[in-house]
C-alpha cells in the first residue's frame, strides 16, 4: 500500500489517499472502511445519453464519484472489495443522494475520510504502508566480496544494502593481506545486518553463498556477537539459517526462497507470533487460569487493574458497526499500549484468529493473577452479535 497524502487534524477528524498494490492491501482497507465513511474513488457508471432524434442509448463512463459508505463486501477468495453508498458530491453522470457501488482497483488511488481516525485504525495505515512492518524473512546472498542484503514481504523483495568489498589475492607465503580483506568484508555485511534487519520482525534470517564463505560469515559474525556483547545478536542466532546459492547476486535469492528446507522453515514465518501468543494464552489457561482471561468484560476489568501483559484481539471486533462497542475495543487497546502491556491484533482470516474468535475475539495473558472474577457480567458474546 502506498499512502500519498494524509490530513488528519487534532480532533482526529480527516482524511488519507492511498493506492492499493497488491490483492493483500484490499484486506487492510477492508479493515479500514466503516459505515458512514466519505469514499472518493474512480468508477465505470453506466449512463443512459439521448440523442436529438430521440433515440435513447446507454454508454459506460469512467468518473470519480464520492460516496457516504453504507454496505461493504469483501470476497476473500478473489481479493476484491466493493463499497456501495449514496453519492454526496455533484457529478455530471450521477445525481446526489444516487445510490452507487464502486469496486476499488489495484492501483488506482482513492481517499478515504472519517470523523474519527482511531489509533487502530491508524496503526492498521502503518502496518499497510511501510513494508519492513511485513518482512517476516530477511536474507543475505553473498559471495567472496559481494553481499546483498534484502527484505522478503509476503509481496516482494526489498534491496537494503549491497556491500562490495576487493579482497587481495592470497600471495604464495602469505594470506595476511587476503585475511585482513575478509575480515573487513565480513564486518560490513554485520554492520549492514545490525543497521537494516528489525529483529521483532523478522523471524528468520537466510544467509546463502556458494562454497564455505556462509559458514565462515556465521562464525565470524557469532564470535564477534560474543567478544562485543551483542545481546540482540546473541538472543536471535536460532533465527539464522545457512544455504547454498549460486552466486552472491540478487537474482540467486530466488533458488534460494524454492530450496525445500527453506519453504518449510519459512511457512510458519507469518503470523507465527500470533500463533506462538494463543499457545502461551492456553498453557496459562490451563496451568495458572487466575491469570488467564477472556472475555471482554473479564479483560476490561483487568486492564483497569494494569494486570494485562499480553492482549489477543481479533482483528473482525474493530468492524463492529456499533460505534460505542467499537470504541470500548479501541480503547482497551489503547490503554493496555499506555500501561506497558503488548497488543497483538490477530487476522480473522488466519487460523489463529479464527481459534481467538471462538474464545470471543478477545482473551488476555495478565503479569500477576487476578481471583474470582466470576460476578463481572460478560457481555463480550452479545456485543459480538
Amino acid at each position: 500500500m502506498k499512502l500519498l497524502h494524509k490530513d488528519i487534524e487534532k480532533d482526529n477528524a480527516g482524511q488519507v489517499t492511498l493506492v492499493p498494490e497488491e490483492a493483500e492491501d484490499m484486506w487492510h482497507t477492508y479493515n479500514l472502511l466503516q459505515v458512514g465513511d466519505s469514499l472518493r474513488a474512480s468508477t465505470i457508471r453506466k449512463v443512459q445519453t439521448e440523442s436529438p432524434t430521440g433515440s435513447v442509448g446507454s454508454s459506460r463512463v469512467r468518473t470519480t464519484l464520492t460516496l457516504c459508505v453504507e454496505t461493504i463486501d469483501f470476497d476473500t477468495q478473489a481479493c476484491q472489495l466493493r463499497v456501495k453508498g449514496t453519492n454526496i458530491e455533484e457529478n455530471q453522470y450521477v445525481k446526489m443522494g444516487a445510490y452507487h457501488t464502486i469496486e476499488l482497483e489495484l492501483n488506482r488511488k482513492f481517499t478515504l475520510a472519517k470523523k474519527n481516525w482511531d489509533s487502530v485504525v491508524l496503526d492498521r495505515i502503518d502496518q499497510a504502508c511501510d513494508p519492513t512492518q511485513r518482512a517476516d524473512v530477511a536474507a543475505v546472498v553473498m559471495q567472496e566480496g559481494l553481499a546483498n542484503l534484502v527484505l522478503v514481504t509476503p509481496a516482494m523483495t526489498l534491496l537494503r544494502a549491497k556491500v562490495e568489498v576487493t579482497i587481495p589475492r592470497k600471495r604464495k607465503g602469505s594470506c595476511t593481506q587476503h585475511d585482513k580483506g575478509l575480515e573487513k568484508f565480513y564486518e560490513a555485511v554485520m554492520q549492514a545486518i545490525l543497521r537494516h534487519i528489525n529483529f521483532d520482525v523478522v523471524k528468520c534470517i537466510l544467509v546463502a553463498s556458494p562454497g564455505y564463505v556462509k559458514d565462515q560469515f556465521t562464525t565470524y559474525l557469532f564470535n564477534e556477537a560474543v567478544r562485543q556483547d551483542n545481546k540482540i545478536l546473541q538472543e536471535n542466532r536460532p533465527k539464522f539459517m545457512l544455504v547454498h546459492s549460486s552466486s552472491g547476486h540478487k537474482y540467486s535469492l530466488k533458488e534460494v526462497l524454492s530450496d525445500p528446507t527453506v519453504t518449510n522453515r519459512l511457512s510458519d514465518t507469518k503470523a507465527a507470533g500470533e500463533v506462538k501468543a494463543l499457545e502461551d494464552f492456553y498453557k496459562m489457561l490451563q496451568h495458572e487460569p487466575d491469570r488467564a482471561f477472556y472475555g471482554l468484560a473479564h479483560v476490561e476489568k483487568a486492564a483497569e487493574a494494569l494486570a494485562v501483559d499480553t492482549l489477543l484481539v481479533s482483528d473482525k471486533l474493530f468492524r463492529h458497526q456499533d460505534i460505542p462497542t467499537r470504541s470500548r475495543y479501541v480503547r482497551l487497546v489503547d490503554n493496555v499500549r499506555d500501561n506497558g502491556g503488548t497488543v497483538r491484533i490477530f487476522s480473522s482470516l488466519h487460523v489463529s484468529g479464527e481459534q481467538l474468535t471462538q474464545l470471543s475475539g478477545v482473551a488476555a495473558i495478565l503479569r500477576f493473577p487476578i481471583a474470582d472474577l466470576s460476578d463481572a457480567e460478560d457481555n463480550s458474546s452479545s456485543d459480538e452479535d
